[in-house]
């Protein structure tokens, strides 16, 4: 889990993996569904967070997010560019193993 932490929004997905495979409803964690897809693409170790499932994540986050003082509207974009900036990251580095093998022959 610590090799999350190097990317951009990481400490918030480690969080959110640590929720979901709890079975906590947190916003961490509903972003973990939010980003399923692209997140098992990219190699995220999602063991343990199937059991748990969120349904609806994006309507269950802006609930959790509006039932806290402060703008959920806001708070909930934010939440979504963090999680896709640790998405592209992911990608990224994921890409650059994939081509590292090819550049050294």
């Amino acid at each position: 889990m610590n090799q999350l932490h190097h990317h951009p929004g990481g400490t918030l997905i480690a969080a959110g993996l640590d929720d979901c495979r709890a079975g906590r409803v947190t916003p961490a964690a509903c972003l973990i569904f939010v980003g399923w897809p692209r997140l098992e693409r990219a190699g995220l170790d999602l063991t343990g967070c199937n059991v748990h499932r969120i349904t609806e994540p994006e309507h269950r986050l802006y609930r959790l997010l509006g039932a806290e003082p402060g703008d959920p509207y806001s708070r909930y974009n934010a939440l979504i560019r963090e999680l896709i900036s640790f998405e592209h990251s992911m990608e990224h580095e994921q890409a650059r193993r994939r081509r590292a093998p090819a550049a050294a022959i």
